[in-house]
């Protein structure tokens, strides 16, 4: 058995002081999978570059306090590539891919289009660039598995409120149907729902700071296990941890 958690820590520092890295021992999963560093390179203390033995390979953006992603092993991988080839994104620390033999882990955070008309036009060339690249990575024929915040909920079960966002950015037709394009046509696995098909409300990952959302679970489903079919038929159980919080987002953790 493989467990591979995915979490977005909305600043690793502020998750570590709510007992991540605590949690993050007594799962003792294989892989983790991190986004929102908001760190660079100088912030990064021994216990997030190494915590409990594991080896960390990070994407830091280079706009301080900002977006940043990193992918934690207990093997060291046997090739590391940080970031995915486009400048503009690349300069915010989106995208670490780590192989091991035959398996590809990669941690990716997805842009957010919520604060401005600008970022939303951002997040459209995000998604025409990094297509190609998603194509590109199923043809290697490896066994892949893209984990992360991808800040789109699929969808009307994926979101507590489906009605009155449909045109508030995560749940806009174009993204929609862009994952769908992933799924359907190019041959990606959405692995959560491949296990829960039905699962509404237990199957959010991320509730907004305002208002009651998490008191009420007004929550979005938009942290996946994006798979290629092959591992994806091996995937047992998925559950999201929500007995602790450490960020705004809940872990999403996949046994493989």
């Amino acid at each position: 058995m493989t467990k591979i958690i995915s979490a977005n820590l909305n600043g690793i520092r502020s998750a570590a002081k709510k007992g991540f890295f605590d949690w993050f021992a007594k799962e003792a999963a294989d892989f983790v999978c991190v986004q929102e560093l908001k760190a660079q390179a100088d912030d990064m203390t021994e216990e997030f570059l190494r915590p409990h033995g594991y080896h960390g390979h990070f994407h830091y953006a280079e706009k301080k306090g900002y977006s940043g992603v990193g992918v934690y092993s207990k093997a060291e991988p046997d090739a590391v590539q940080i970031g995915f080839g486009d400048a503009e994104f690349d300069a915010e620390g989106r995208y670490v891919r780590c192989d091991f033999g035959d398996l590809t882990v990669i941690s990716l955070y997805c842009p957010s289009g919520s604060s401005s008309p600008e970022r939303q036009e951002a997040k459209f060339r995000f998604m025409k660039v990094f297509l190609p690249h998603l194509q590109g990575l199923i043809a290697e024929g490896r066994e892949l598995v893209v984990c992360g915040d991808w800040n789109i909920a699929h969808k009307e079960i994926d979101l507590k409120n489906w009605k009155s966002n449909q045109k508030n950015s995560g749940f806009l037709p174009e993204e929609r149907a862009w994952m769908t394009q992933l799924f359907n046509e190019v041959g990606w696995v959405d692995v959560y729902r491949q296990l829960h098909p039905t699962a509404t409300d237990e199957a959010y990952t991320w509730w907004s700071n305002r208002g009651q959302a998490w008191a009420n679970n007004v929550g979005w489903r938009i942290d996946y296990h994006v798979a290629t079919p092959s591992i994806a038929s091996r995937a047992k159980s998925a559950r999201i941890y929500k007995e602790q919080r450490f960020s705004d987002h809940a872990p999403l953790i996949i046994q493989y």
